[in-house]
């Protein structure tokens, strides 16, 4: 195995998918011969050559249609979309016809589409870069959404998604790219959509999230365990659909559970993982099931991000209310 980083990991994806199928294209703004704005496709352009790994125009909406028009012709598109702030300009082509291309054909024509695209706060972006859309694109049926926090599960979960005969969203936070590196096994192999993943076992409180709060998660149950309590993380990783199985196992062992995401209250799929928790185990709750998320306000500036996003310290405070209910 290689010591991988995430970005190096999503690359190796690419590239893997790239060598087994000549029907898999890659393309978007840069991701030529520049290798994209984070050189997550560096090198494939002169690997596979131009026909294969291409630039397009600065158009959001051409890169949409263009990726609908070959997923009708036998193709499997890695469409990239720059920033995913910028997916309001291309939002028709993914909710409106690619989620929409299977059920409307009655099955005849599929839609297997790759949508990448970073975000993510704390790394001092400009304005509409950072933003965490996810809960835009979890709301429409039709499409899969997948958040990795690994570079592992980012490999793995990236050449399911390519496989994958449905569109899906693959969304890469910015902070995760370069933080760190894991193990990561050359070659092909694959994690199922739509399976979370228990990153800590823990029996007295379950915390549910996903992207780059999985850390801040693992860090605040670090300190938690010091404090004599037991916690378990659980990495969505898929956030649509949801690994309803997976939650409700933690929960009914753990009875209690905060979610936690790094978007806005009110934006995000922690309501609704939420809703999930008490619909399916209201019973075998303790206490209520909290969230810690950013302020329901426009993402700051870059130089208030990191007072506006949660942290370790917030986790920390709501498993307490939780933990002492």
């Amino acid at each position: 195995m290689a010591q991988m980083t995430m970005i190096q990991a999503i690359t190796d994806a690419m590239r893997t998918e790239l060598k087994n199928d000549e029907n898999v294209l890659v393309f978007g703004e840069d991701v030529g011969v520049n290798g994209g704005v984070f050189r997550a496709t560096e090198g494939l352009q002169k690997e596979f050559g131009e026909d294969r790994v291409f630039d397009t125009p600065l158009a959001e909406s051409g890169i949409g249609g263009l990726a609908i028009g070959l997923s009708l012709t036998g193709f499997r598109p890695v469409m990239e979309i720059q920033f995913f702030g910028f997916i309001f300009e291309v939002i028709d082509s993914v909710s409106g016809q690619l989620a929409r291309q299977s059920f409307r054909t009655g099955g005849r024509f599929n839609a297997p589409v790759t949508i990448r695209s970073p975000f993510g706060g704390g790394v001092a972006t400009p304005e509409m870069h950072a933003d965490s859309l996810e809960g835009l694109v979890a709301s429409q049926p039709g499409l899969k959404v997948v958040i990795p926090s690994t570079p592992y599960d980012a490999k793995g979960l990236l050449i399911s998604a390519i496989k994958d005969d449905n569109p899906v969203v693959f969304l890469e936070h910015m902070k995760l790219y370069r933080s760190f590196r894991q193990e990561v096994p050359e070659g092909e192999y694959t994690i199922p959509l739509g399976k979370a993943d228990v990153k800590r076992e823990g029996k007295d409180l379950s915390i549910i999230t996903y992207g780059a709060m999985v850390h801040e998660s693992l860090k605040a149950a670090e300190v938690l365990e010091k404090e004599g309590y037991s916690v378990e993380v659980v990495d969505l990783r898929t956030i649509q659909p949801l690994d309803i199985e997976t939650i409700i196992a933690s929960v009914e062992k753990t009875n209690r559970a905060i979610v936690v995401q790094e978007a806005q209250k009110q934006a995000g799929i922690a309501a609704n993982v939420v809703s999930e928790i008490t619909e399916r185990a209201i019973l075998s709750l303790e206490a209520p099931v909290l969230r810690v998320a950013a302020p329901d306000t426009i993402y700051p500036f870059a130089q208030g991000e990191n007072a506006w996003l949660p942290d370790v310290n917030d986790i920390i405070e709501t498993a307490k209310k939780v933990l002492t209910f």
